[in-house]
C-alpha cells in the first residue's frame, strides 16, 4: 500500500510502497480493525514532529496522523490511531474501542476532522474551566481546527468568544462560527474581562492572555505553535486571582480513556444534532502531504487541513 513517510528530521514526507499494517493483536491486547482510510487529519503535532520541535518525538522512519476517518467492513467511521504506524497511509490498523460512528450526513474529511480539534477544546472547557452562561471566553489561533471548534463549543455553553486571529479572513470565519469580537494579538493586551483564554499559540500571546483575565479568570495553554511558554510566577496568579491550566490530549487518552471515548461519542451526538460541524479548510491527495504541511507552517490554512488517500 501507498503512505507517506518521514525519514528525518526536517526532510520531506514521502509517498512510499509500505507493508500492510498487522491487525493480529495490538501491543495491549486490545483488539484492532483495518481502516480503509478516505481521509487522514493533519495536526499541528504532526508538523512539529517533522520539524524535530515536539517533545516527544517519534522513533524515524515513521508514517505520521494520528486521526482518519474511512470504512471498516461497509462501516463509515473516524478514529484515532493508537499504534504502530499512522495515518497517512492507504489502510491503517485501529484499536476498536476507539472507532467511532460517522454521522451519516457527514464527509469522510469532516471526520478526519473532528475529534483531536473537538476533543482539546470541549474537556478543557467542561473539566476544567467550567463555562457558564455570559462568561467570557477568548479564543487565540481563532481560524484553525482547534479554534473553530473551541468558537463553537464556547457558543454552546452559552459563552460570549472574543476570536483572536492574524487576518480578515480568519476574522470573517470566525464571526462566522459565532465569535461577536474579533482583534488581532496586538489587541489582546487591550482586555482585561476574560473568564477563559483558550490558547493554542503560546509564547508571548499566552502571557498576554494571562494579562487579559478577570479575577477568577483562568487561562488555558493548549500548545505552542507560536513558541515556547515563558515561565509562569504564581506570585502573580495569586496576587491576581487567576488560574493557569494545561491540556495535553494524548496523554489524558492513556491515562483516562474511558473518559476521552465517553466526550468523544456526546461531541459526535451534538455533531449529529447539528449543535457543531468541523471546518475543513483544505484537501490535499497523499503524494501531496509535503504540500499540506507546508501551508499549515505558513499559518495561512484556516479549519483543518486532511490528506484524501
Amino acid at each position: 500500500m501507498k503512505a507517506a513517510v518521514l525519514h528525518e528530521v526536517g526532510g520531506p514526507l514521502s509517498l512510499e510502497d509500505v507493508a500492510e499494517p498487522d491487525v493480529s493483536q495490538s501491543e495491549d491486547c486490545q483488539r484492532l480493525s483495518l481502516v480503509e482510510v478516505r481521509a487522514a487529519g493533519i495536526n499541528f503535532a504532526d508538523v512539529l514532529i517533522r520539524l524535530g520541535h515536539y517533545p516527544q518525538p517519534p522513533p524515524l522512519p515513521t508514517i505520521l496522523g494520528n486521526e482518519v476517518a474511512g470504512d471498516v467492513g461497509g462501516r463509515r467511521v473516524l478514529a484515532f490511531v493508537r499504534t504502530t504506524g499512522g495515518g497517512y497511509a492507504e489502510r491503517v490498523a485501529v484499536d476498536d474501542e476507539w472507532v467511532f460512528d460517522l454521522p451519516q450526513e457527514a464527509s469522510y474529511a469532516e471526520g478526519a476532522s473532528f475529534l483531536t480539534t473537538f476533543l482539546t477544546a470541549w474537556l478543557p472547557f467542561i473539566r476544567q474551566a467550567h463555562i457558564r452562561p455570559g462568561s467570557h471566553v477568548l479564543v487565540t489561533a481563532a481560524a484553525g481546527g482547534v479554534g473553530t471548534a473551541a468558537i463553537q463549543l464556547a457558543r454552546h455553553l452559552g459563552a460570549r468568544v472574543t476570536a483572536a486571529a492574524g487576518s480578515e479572513e480568519k476574522h470573517a470565519l470566525a464571526r462566522e462560527l459565532g465569535a461577536e469580537a474579533t482583534i488581532s494579538y496586538d489587541e489582546i493586551g487591550e482586555l482585561d474581562d476574560v473568564d477563559v483564554a483558550f490558547d493554542p499559540v503560546g509564547g508571548p500571546v499566552f502571557a498576554a492572555c494571562l494579562k487579559a483575565l478577570r479575577p477568577l479568570g483562568v487561562a488555558i495553554g493548549i500548545g505552542f505553535a507560536g513558541g515556547a511558554w515563558e515561565p509562569v510566577d504564581p506570585a502573580r496568579l495569586v496576587g491576581r486571582n487567576v488560574g493557569v491550566q494545561g491540556f495535553y490530549l494524548g496523554r489524558l487518552m492513556g491515562f483516562e480513556p474511558r473518559l476521552v471515548q465517553e466526550q468523544a461519542r456526546e461531541l459526535i451526538a451534538l455533531w449529529r444534532r447539528g449543535s457543531i460541524r468541523p471546518v475543513v479548510g483544505a484537501e490535499f491527495a497523499l503524494a501531496e502531504a509535503q504540500a499540506a504541511h507546508e501551508l499549515i507552517a505558513s499559518r495561512r490554512s484556516t479549519g483543518k487541513v486532511v490528506l484524501v488517500p
